[in-house]
């Protein structure tokens, strides 16, 4: 318990501390990038500290991984520059054994880390965005056009060519009514669709009703002939025909689940999205894989050890990162499943930790 002790008060202050260091220059950068917006549209101080604020909890998602990598080989390397490993291995405890705790430690910061992202991040970094675009004066447009929306569990399907936002109103807008085991009851056609806030239903404008009669033939039906009980039932609020482009990443897992299922019930092509939601999981295990890979690198060298923990926990990360985006791509093209676009980087950066542990000095 000694040898933890000591092991763990030499890491984590260098994890803080370089934690800091990391999230100061995310921080940094994002001020850099947007300083000459703020200043020509007149933003005060105090509102750039308060969107600064909310996107310290992103900066510190995105640089713990790096930090933990950094703290992690530095103090190894530094332990083993200064023979203290020698010393270590000499009394009997393997590098694996030593290094254990740090694995377990990385284990439940992986964790951890999902849980801040899901919890505090995802919130706070969308009322930065919010708060940024409303300090910018950038305005957003709901209108939206090619719209599918599935209402009543399925049994009222709407498609309209386009909805506009500011009149509320739908154009070219097509219903398809099933019945309550799903057969075909109508399909509804009109000119556009003005939403009725009073009656809390869409009101069609000359609508045409096409049903099936019993002998299986087509047949339409007047505007005055669309069924009394239908059009009460056309009650899909507008803000569901709004443009709300749905980020994965920028919502909890709960409402991306929720996202990606509509987007299966809706026909709509959803790999993209799911690969997504996977990342949510697979993302947070950089950090054990960073610790697992810094302990098999480290003695590799007895000189230059600040420079050459600082170079591999960059390269590492960066390589990740790279074959990440890679599988991403892939997965979003249908080349590999949406699974396997999130967690085969970490699959395979294990793999690659466990063979480097297994030549390591020891």
């Amino acid at each position: 318990m000694k040898i933890v002790e000591y092991l763990f008060r030499k890491v984590v202050p260098l994890f803080f501390g370089a934690l800091c260091f990391f999230a100061f220059i995310l921080l940094l950068v994002d001020l850099m990038m947007n300083l000459w917006n703020y200043i020509s549209n007149g933003v005060s101080g105090l509102r750039v500290a308060r969107i600064m604020l909310l996107y310290l909890p992103k900066t510190v998602w995105y640089s713990t991984p790096i930090a933990i990598l950094f703290a992690v080989s530095y103090t190894l390397s530094d332990l083993y520059a200064s023979n203290e490993l020698v010393a270590i291995f000499a009394s009997g405890i393997s590098l694996r054994k030593f290094a254990f705790p740090l694995l377990v430690f990385a284990f439940l910061l992986s964790v951890g880390l999902f849980l801040f992202d899901d919890k505090v991040v995802v919130p706070t970094y969308a009322r930065k965005v919010a708060e940024q675009d409303s300090a910018l004066n950038k305005e957003k447009s709901e209108n939206n056009d090619k719209i599918v929306v599935i209402g009543e569990n399925g049994n009222i399907v709407y498609k309209a060519e386009f909805y506009d936002d500011k009149a509320q109103k739908l154009v070219g807008i097509i219903v398809v009514v099933r019945n309550e085991d799903k057969s075909l009851r109508a399909v509804i056609r009109a000119d556009n669709a003005s939403w009725n806030a009073e009656a809390g239903h869409w009101v069609l404008s000359n609508g045409v009703q096409y049903s099936l009669s019993d002998d299986g033939e087509s047949r339409s039906i007047s505007t005055g002939g669309i069924g009394s009980d239908i059009i009460p039932r056309l009650v899909e609020p507008p803000q569901t025909f709004r443009k709300n482009v749905v980020s994965v990443e920028g919502v909890n897992s709960a409402d991306a689940r929720v996202y990606i299922e509509h987007l299966q019930r809706a026909g709509l092509p959803f790999a993209e999205a799911q690969s997504l939601y996977y990342k949510k999981f697979a993302f947070p295990f950089i950090v054990f894989i960073v610790v697992f890979l810094s302990i098999g690198l480290s003695g590799k060298s007895r000189k230059n050890v600040m420079l050459i923990s600082l170079g591999s926990c960059i390269g590492a990360s960066v390589l990740f990162y790279v074959i990440q985006m890679v599988t991403m791509l892939m997965a979003k093209f249908g080349a590999i499943t949406p699974l396997m676009g999130a967690w085969f980087p970490v699959f395979l950066f294990v793999a690659i930790s466990a063979v480097v542990l297994k030549y390591a000095r020891t």
